[in-house]
């Protein structure tokens, strides 16, 4: 199994979630098996997010979708986010 790491910071939480929360059918449909959203106790509008997936592949894939950084646009994540892979052992 493979976990995929994206921390980024947004321009309001509660819009970032509304888009974030919109786009469970396009996580589902691009292979991903579970999903948590983390933020950061000192800044309420530092975000990490992990989605999970079979392989490294998929999630490598999921990562470069165009509809994902739409969605990361229209959500109002500022900057670049740093993003990583990892596997669960």
């Amino acid at each position: 199994m493979t976990t995929l790491f994206v921390r980024h910071e947004v321009s309001d939480y509660a819009t970032w979630r509304k888009i974030y929360d919109a786009f469970h059918q396009v996580q589902k449909a691009n292979g991903v098996t579970a999903e948590a959203v983390y933020r950061a106790t000192d800044n309420p509008n530092d975000i990490t997010v992990t989605h999970e997936f079979a392989t490294l592949e998929a999630a490598q894939t999921f990562s470069k979708l165009e509809d994902l950084k739409a969605a990361m646009l229209k959500g109002g994540v500022l900057g670049t986010p740093t993003v990583w892979f990892a596997n669960k052992t």
